[in-house]
């Protein structure tokens, strides 16, 4: 067994390992924290098929952006784990039959055989991320423009919606601050001193 079988093999245990643990586990930040290792080695096992652009977006995306966010919404959130529980007996025979289902669909996957290519598949780039960019730039360069401007058109909703007049709230008005006198902020009292006796 070669060196790099061997760290495929490390990092597709604990890639499936993670995945169970994030699904068994009932602390939904261990989960969270669990999908985390998840994506860490996923991203390893993309180094290893040399897409290193892939591998990078995966852990700077999903982990620095999206894992982060879950994250904050779940420990803000401060969920009732009883009420998740509650209906979990119930909907086990329904989970049960979707499971084997897929294990089903899964096996007929394998068993079938060779997949046959008619066409010989085009033989690889020298630089992976420098191919991705051409192709990203030239035959989906609009479909990738589009995605730009709904990203901008979401940022600037999301920034119009938190922003809206609310007439419970606090504002600061600077100019009347900046105007303001220390006749009619602060008021001296002078009082006479009580004694003990």
């Amino acid at each position: 067994m070669s060196f790099e079988q061997l760290i495929f093999y490390l990092f597709s245990v604990t890639l499936v390992a993670a995945g169970i643990s994030m699904v068994t586990v009932r602390n939904p930040v261990y989960a969270a924290l669990s999908l985390i290792v998840c994506f860490f080695t996923s991203a390893a096992l993309w180094l290893l098929l040399e897409a290193e652009f892939l591998g990078i977006v995966l852990v700077l995306v999903y982990v620095g952006a999206v894992m982060v966010l879950f994250l904050f919404v779940i420990m803000m959130l401060d969920l009732n784990l009883d009420l998740l529980k509650e209906g979990f007996a119930r909907y086990l025979p329904v989970g049960f039959l979707v499971a084997a289902v897929v294990a089903v669909e899964m096996i007929l996957v394998v068993n079938s055989g060779p997949f046959q290519a008619t066409v010989p598949a085009a033989p690889a780039a020298p630089n992976n991320t420098e191919a991705l960019g051409a192709l990203l730039y030239t035959e989906y360069v609009y479909p990738f423009e589009i995605a730009a401007v709904i990203l901008v058109v979401a940022i600037i909703a999301a920034i119009v919606l938190t922003l809206r007049r609310r007439p419970d709230s606090r504002k600061q008005d600077v100019s009347q601050q900046v105007q303001v006198r220390r006749e009619d902020r602060v008021r001296l009292v002078k009082m006479k001193s009580e004694r003990s006796e």
